[in-house]
């Protein structure tokens, strides 16, 4: 990979965010104390290196061409009570069941990224959280305060972003062992298969195109081409990311690339991607400071908010020399709103020439409340990711990628799907601590939706085979 051209970042520091206003942070009680966190977060190993972000990018600049795909999901927010190995394993197999999915459906690779390993600070739309008459600060996820409605759970405490960094850790070094250690072979295909998806309408369109594959590799191992000769049947790239909120943690894991001689090669060591979320965008504040100096990917959420010259001028800030995988910009509008904004915005970015991934959240614009819980109608869900598809289409430009919230547990938080989840069904397993989930089936579901709008819309170009999932 040629090396990375150097950036004007004179002006640019790991804490020059410190000096610009800056929304979402949480106050802390004691300044010494986030102090002190901060100074032992930085002396901490890296949890992901920068030749892995620069993988990445590379791969995501495939995407950028429209000669690959990205798979973007995970936890709405990760949870110190919930992480297990089983909870990890399961969301592992339910991503692996969609990437095999995807990469059948659009003959090309499936670039995936999880939100895990680091997903653990939350935006909230209010500062403060009401119930039966009591207001207290609001939840902000693990890595600031506690979930539980207590005054004392609610102080933001920075001791909780050690506990970040090691669950963080853990998760990182089981899921690279599920993706290098024979778990993603493809002779496995059979095997991901979760137990209650099994019975499902998708379970079974799943078991039908696993069987194809596992033709398919018995006739390849037939002719003497196997997992033990060669490494990509076995082995899967796999790489994390979450939104760089507490942007204290993000400085701290944030270190110069020992490997380059250039000046400007920083990254945050915290995840292989970040993005900037949709309340957090603003062109002269922290967020947007912070991430234009770091050199892992970058995304930037799009909701109906967004001005073409805004969106113009981020782009810009973000990533001036217009590099292939360093921006994807992650369209979460609602379902009825995809066709008032997104073609205003993709024109804007075609007439300036500017490299991009466009990949499509349909989770965050698509919250409703029924029966006192927080859901998204699946319905609305499908319906935003077609209009996505059908924006692209008509502008002539390549939808890259998709963005769920979504677990391997079989939870009931999104109604709808083929098991026609209702909204009195919510209360049976409504486990988030956040949002509303996609469970394994839903994910699925939404996987076969994506997979044959790739198949209509592919190009009749060759690619490279055999590839993993």
């Amino acid at each position: 990979m040629s090396k990375l051209p150097s950036r004007p970042l004179a002006d640019w520091s790991p804490s020059s965010w410190r000096s610009k206003p800056i929304l979402q942070v949480p106050s802390y009680p004691d300044a010494q104390a986030v102090t002190d966190v901060e100074a032992r977060l930085a002396s901490y190993p890296p949890l992901v290196f920068a030749g892995e972000a620069r993988n990445l990018r590379a791969e995501l600049a495939r995407v950028a061409k429209g000669e690959a795909f990205l798979l973007q999901g995970g936890d709405c927010a990760e949870s110190f009570a919930e992480h297990g190995a089983d909870n990890i394993r399961d969301f592992f197999r339910a991503f692996l069941q969609m990437a095999i999915v995807l990469t059948y459906g659009s003959a090309r690779p499936v670039v995936k990224v999880g939100r895990l390993a680091g997903q653990f600070a939350k935006p909230r739309s209010s500062d403060i959280e009401k119930r039966d008459g009591e207001e207290l600060p609001s939840y902000r996820g693990d890595i600031i305060n506690g979930i539980e409605f207590t005054p004392e759970a609610r102080i933001p405490d920075p001791a909780r972003q050690d506990m970040a960094y090691r669950q963080s850790a853990a998760t990182l070094n089981l899921v690279r062992a599920f993706a290098s250690g024979g778990y993603a072979n493809l002779e496995n295909v059979q095997e991901w298969m979760l137990g209650f998806v099994a019975d499902s309408p998708q379970g079974e369109r799943y078991q039908e195109l696993a069987q194809r594959i596992s033709e398919t590799m018995n006739f390849m191992r037939a002719i003497g081409i196997t997992s033990d000769q060669y490494a990509r049947l076995r082995e899967t790239d796999f790489y994390t990311s979450h939104e760089a909120l507490l942007l204290g943690y993000e400085e701290a894991m944030t270190r110069k690339d020992s490997t380059s001689d250039d000046p400007d090669a920083w990254y945050t060591t915290s995840g292989h991607m970040i993005w900037i979320g949709d309340r957090t965008r603003q062109l002269d504040h922290a967020h947007v400071e912070f991430c234009r100096g770091v050199r892992n990917p970058i995304g930037m959420k799009c909701g109906p908010s967004m001005e073409a010259d805004d969106m113009l001028r981020l782009i810009d800030r973000l990533n001036p020399l217009n590099d292939p995988g360093r921006l994807t910009l992650i369209a979460r509008f609602g379902h009825d709103k995809v066709e008032a904004h997104l073609p205003e915005l993709v024109r804007a970015v075609e007439r300036e020439g500017k490299s991009v991934v466009w990949s499509c959240d349909p989770m965050h614009g698509n919250t409703i409340t029924a029966n006192n819980y927080k859901t998204r109608p699946f319905e609305r869900i499908l319906g935003e990711v077609e209009a996505f598809f059908d924006v692209h289409e008509a502008e002539g430009t390549y939808p890259g990628g998709i963005h769920v919230e979504m677990t391997g547990k079989n939870v009931t938080e999104c109604m709808g799907g083929a098991r026609a989840i209702t909204a009195e069904d919510l209360q049976d397993r409504y486990h988030t601590h956040c949002d509303p989930r996609l469970n394994a089936d839903q994910a699925l579901e939404l996987a076969f939706l994506v997979s044959e709008r790739l198949k209509k819309g592919r190009s009749e170009t060759p690619v490279e085979l055999p590839q993993a999932v």
